[in-house]
């Protein structure tokens, strides 16, 4: 029930998810393939959530279905006709973050009434909360100006937006309106200028409550959902290669345990004398070769080595190494940093490899090395690089392309949101981006990332890093980055995809746009299609590639606070029809010979190291 003052809308939000009801328990015979955990693009998807029309409904509880789409890989959940996306799902702390699909479903979303059933979900205690107003009967003037006009033309009601909601002060300026308190996600910044589109489509944590697995999977079983007899264990059930149980697959019975009994009686006593007879001569290879490689990576002041974390990442002796790359030769170069050269090679399994050679007298190198190592062991994602990969130079359709801008919003929404390390790369390039063999993109060189702790937005340097071309403006002019100067570096790097250009060059007639201002002039001037390399130009879905080039300008803006986050822009990337905001001009428009143009407004400049323009 909606009551008119104090009205909290974030019950309503996971009750009116009950209106999803997926259809009745088949009556087939459970089967243990059929619940096998699911692949939705990047997501992982096993009990007790399921997909619909991908496994049928005793694979999990019916508030639990959900439905992949497979050309986006995108995982939601349709109420109302409202698609929430699912961009996470926390099993560890059961929890999922969820979105509105499209911000066209913003009104709808808010003024939703539907309270009935009951629905496995609540708003995480993590969630920040906004508040809205509605139905308001009393005179404009008791409103405040700060509150912002919410677009909703198809309701009978106007909506305003107020801010970050304070349970300590009143909210309403009239008794007669009615208040909605949303969730949104924790590192949000809020005031009532806020841009409330983009809060919605970031979204929120929610956490949901389902019959513990553990027992079962630990049994060899895969949890599952009996409709018909909810009454005995909530209607959870096992369901093992054998049958279905209730609480865990059944035990092995008493001939069948006794032989296997045996068989590991014999099997642990062979294995056993085995290893005794190696043992001295293991143990003594084993020492010998571990000393051997911590002499290796041995420092003047400090080694690797000492940490644990990188002891344990693959490591490849120097002469290996020193085949791979034909001697370091010159025509296996790939390009030259700040703090050495890379070369590229080629193991004797057939396996490529990209190799960072350090300059000799770069102490600040051996540095940035080290953590660059740590970052990597420590961080596992599908579009992030790990120890040993490959760099390919192919020729890419517009689906591959897309596919790649794609990979790396995901790599980088990784980075920000849901790594256990908070990670901004700040060196974010097209040269530092690798394909492998199935032309998906990995994110690598953390040589100049820095981690960030939960309640830190943003840090300031005097030693600026990075490259020319994909600094944010902020970081160039004041020395202050956070996760908004990946997302310049990620703009520019869409455009460099969509256009075959570097932003290095000069473009126009009199050659004086720099690519971020040639794009930005184009779409100004409604000829996007001149972006793009023309050998894309006929294959290419325009809507798509449009699209693209304006969630690129908006990455690209000058203010970084109009810069949205990569949650909004993974969201914008998926979604087909998303209805984008207009960008601002950006701030590096006409282009520039020299680097010393750039203006520093410190007292002392900062100290400035910078990677070469062709990259490393």
């Amino acid at each position: 029930m909606w009551l008119s003052r104090r009205n909290l809308w974030i019950p309503a939000l996971f009750l009116l998810l009950s209106s999803l009801q997926p259809a009745a328990s088949e009556s087939a015979t459970p089967s243990y393939d059929d619940c096998a955990p699911q692949r939705c693009g990047h997501q992982v998807v096993s009990y007790p959530f399921w997909i619909i029309d991908h496994q049928p409904s005793y694979c999990g509880p019916p508030g639990f279905a959900l439905t992949c789409r497979n050309d986006t890989g995108v995982l939601f959940l349709t109420v109302l006709n409202i698609n929430l996306y699912v961009l996470r799902i926390f099993y560890s702390n059961s929890s999922v973050h969820f979105t509105l699909g499209d911000a066209n479903d913003s009104c709808t979303f808010l003024l939703s009434r539907n309270t009935t059933g009951v629905f496995p979900f609540s708003a995480s205690d993590s969630n920040k909360q906004i508040f809205f107003l509605f139905n308001c009967s009393g005179s404009d003037s008791a409103i405040p100006r700060s509150y912002q006009n919410m677009s909703c033309p198809r309701f009978n009601t106007r909506v305003l937006f107020g801010g970050e909601y304070d349970p300590a002060r009143t909210l309403s300026p009239d008794p007669n309106c009615t208040v909605g308190v949303v969730p949104v996600m924790s590192d949000s910044n809020i005031s009532a200028g806020s841009n409330y589109t983009a809060l919605l489509l970031a979204g929120w944590i929610a956490n949901y409550t389902a019959k513990s697995c553990s027992k079962c999977a630990a049994s060899g079983g895969r949890c599952g959902y009996d409709a018909n007899n909810t009454t005995t264990r909530q209607g959870s059930i096992c369901i093992c290669p054998n049958g279905v149980h209730l609480g865990s697959c059944s035990r092995i019975p008493g001939n069948q345990k006794r032989s296997l009994v045996i068989i590991l009686t014999v099997g642990t006593t062979a294995l056993l004398l085995f290893g005794i007879t190696c043992y001295f001569t293991w143990v003594r290879h084993m020492r010998l070769e571990k000393a051997r490689r911590l002499h290796e990576l041995r420092a003047p002041d400090d080694t690797i080595g000492s940490d644990k974390e990188v002891i344990n990442a693959p490591l490849v002796d120097f002469f290996s190494i020193h085949k791979a790359t034909d001697n370091f030769a010159a025509t296996n170069k790939l390009g030259e940093g700040g703090f050495g050269s890379v070369y590229k090679g080629r193991l004797e399994d057939g396996q490529y490899i990209a190799v960072k050679r350090l300059s000799e007298n770069s102490k600040q190198g051996f540095e940035e090395l080290k953590n660059e190592v740590k970052l990597i062991v420590r961080l596992q994602h599908t579009n992030l690089v790990r120890l040993l990969d490959s760099n390919l130079s192919v020729q890419l359709d517009w689906h591959k392309r897309f596919c790649i801008i794609q990979g790396i919003a995901q790599g980088l929404l990784y980075l920000h949101r849901y790594s256990r390390l908070r990670v901004i790369h700040r060196d974010l390039k097209t040269s530092n981006i690798l394909l492998d063999e199935n032309m998906n993109p990995k994110i690598s060189d953390f040589g100049l990332a820095r981690i960030f702790g939960e309640s830190h937005m943003e840090q300031n340097t005097r030693r600026l890093v990075g490259t020319y071309g994909y600094m944010a403006p902020e970081y160039g002019l004041n020395g202050c980055f956070s996760e908004k100067s990946d997302v310049y570096s990620f703009g520019v790097i869409m455009l460099e995809i969509i256009s075959s250009k570097r932003n290095s060059g000069s473009y126009s007639m009199n050659d004086s746009f720099s690519l971020l201002g040639y794009a930005w002039h184009l779409w100004a001037e409604g000829r996007c299609c001149e972006l793009v390399d023309p050998q894309l130009i006929d294959s290419c879905p325009i809507f798509e590639v449009e699209k693209c080039i304006q969630v690129g300008l908006l990455c690209v803006q000058d203010r970084s606070t109009d810069q949205p986050t990569m949650d909004a822009i993974t969201i914008m990337l998926v979604n087909k029809n998303p209805v984008l905001p207009s960008p601002q001009q950006p701030a590096y428009t006409y282009r520039t010979d020299s680097p010393t143009l750039m203006p520093i407004p410190y007292s002392q400049p900062p100290e400035l190291t910078m990677s070469i323009i062709e990259g490393r």
